[in-house]
């Protein structure tokens, strides 16, 4: 007599090559997410410089140093995010942060004193760790394991999609209603097309105690502690090499997009300056789509050299050309490869190591580099000052793209502990 039980068949929760499952949506809402997140706390920052140094005459040190303040306290919360999701759930960690940002943003309109814009920089960071790539790789880490890597790559999209949508409309309502009015509309923007859609969408992920380990014990009962997983990071070659190389890519493509308007406003005019990080964010665009087809069969630390040395290439044009159609190109050549920047790093992670370290390795990965690209800003405005233009500070970046691009390639022995957790 057969025992097998005869009851309804359990769903199957987790077919991600499903179109009907739950995670897709998830994707779409981090899509979004992304887009705000990046066009207010990444791209933004570029407009940020330019609007408060026309409306109050400061210097660019001293705006892109609180962009680099920023920057490091964003990269000091980043580092917990994958606890806090933990404790507060994907939902709510979201949220928070989507509330955060934007209060942060109506305050850095309405503020009059170079002491307001860091404490409004410190509220941001909270929104922005909650909104950019720590809290969306979590997110979708929880939904996704065989489809990590296309679901990651297709949600942070959104991130290009922010600078081509939003520096544009940025400036256009700069120069309509003024930079508080602008930072106004665009904060209600964020509360009444994100808010609802993380409400409705993103609930409780799925359970995948079977499937965790070999012997289908759950993940939970023999995973190791973050404390640990770090610590063993810090001593492994192959995470080192990947995290330096990320840093001082990052340092150098952050420094430059945040001067980017401010570098090409004396040589082709504002207008065409936003346009020209509108068509670098729209090549961000489709160097991710492209590479999102092939990456899982490329060598993923050599696609990341060859990225790191086409930015320095663009670095070269740009520096040493006044003509408007080179520049254009050399935005679109540098963009082609800033969507890929900020992907890579998480894909090598999930095809180099162990599933259970995920979480922790990416949050900790994007933690190490943004407190080094945290000083890219502030760098680049002093050394603009201190030499009186930015071919100085923009030979520094395309140097640091080089070294990362060899550092890139060397990979070590990566620690038994790391790949087999």
């Amino acid at each position: 007599m057969d025992a097998t039980p005869t009851g309804p068949k359990k769903p199957e929760v987790n077919d991600e090559t499903s179109a009907r499952y739950d995670g897709w949506r998830i994707v779409g809402v981090c899509f979004l997410l992304a887009t705000f997140g990046w066009a207010l706390g990444f791209y933004g920052q570029s407009v940020h410089l330019a609007e408060l140094q026309r409306v109050h005459g400061w210097p660019a040190s001293t705006i892109a140093t609180a962009t680099t303040f920023f920057y490091l306290v964003g990269a000091l919360l980043v580092a917990f995010v994958s606890e806090a999701m933990r404790a507060l759930g994907p939902r709510n960690c979201l949220l928070a942060g989507v509330g955060v940002m934007a209060f942060a943003t109506i305050l850095l309109g309405q503020i009059t004193s170079p002491w307001q814009l860091y404490a409004v920089n410190v509220l941001l960071a909270f929104g922005w760790a909650g909104t950019s790539l720590g809290a969306i790789t979590n997110t979708l880490g929880l939904w996704f394991d065989k489809k990590r890597g296309m679901a990651i790559s297709l949600a942070l999209n959104g991130a290009s999609f922010g600078g081509i949508v939003g520096v544009p409309l940025l400036v256009t309502a700069s120069n309509a209603f003024g930079f508080g009015g602008a930072t106004i509309a665009a904060a209600i923007a964020m509360l009444v097309l994100l808010v609802p859609v993380i409400i409705i969408f993103v609930g409780h992920p799925p359970h995948r105690a079977a499937s965790a380990t070999p012997d289908g014990v759950a993940a939970t009962a023999s995973a190791p502690s973050s404390t640990r997983i770090r610590a063993e990071a810090m001593r492994d070659v192959a995470f080192l090499t990947l995290t330096i190389a990320f840093a001082f890519g990052l340092f150098a493509q952050v420094g430059f997009i945040v001067h980017l308007i401010s570098f090409l406003d004396p040589v082709i005019g504002r207008e065409r300056a936003a346009a020209a990080v509108s068509l670098l964010t729209l090549m961000a665009v489709v160097g991710r789509v492209l590479f999102s087809t092939v990456i899982d069969r490329l060598n993923q630390r050599l696609a990341s050299a060859l990225s790191f040395l086409s930015q320095a290439t663009a670095l070269a044009i740009i520096i040493n050309s006044r003509n408007e159609a080179l520049v254009f190109f050399a935005c679109a050549l540098f963009g082609f490869s800033v969507g890929n920047l900020i992907t890579l790093p998480a894909l090598i992670v999930q095809r180099e190591f162990a599933a259970r370290s995920f979480g922790v390795l990416v949050s900790l990965i994007t933690a190490a580099t943004q407190v080094t690209y945290a000083f890219g800003p502030g760098i680049v405005g002093w050394l603009r000052d201190l030499s009186g233009s930015y071919a100085v500070p923009f030979y520094v970046c395309m140097a640091l793209q080089v070294a990362a691009a060899v550092l890139i390639m060397v990979r070590g022995r990566k620690s038994k502990a790391l790949t087999s957790w």
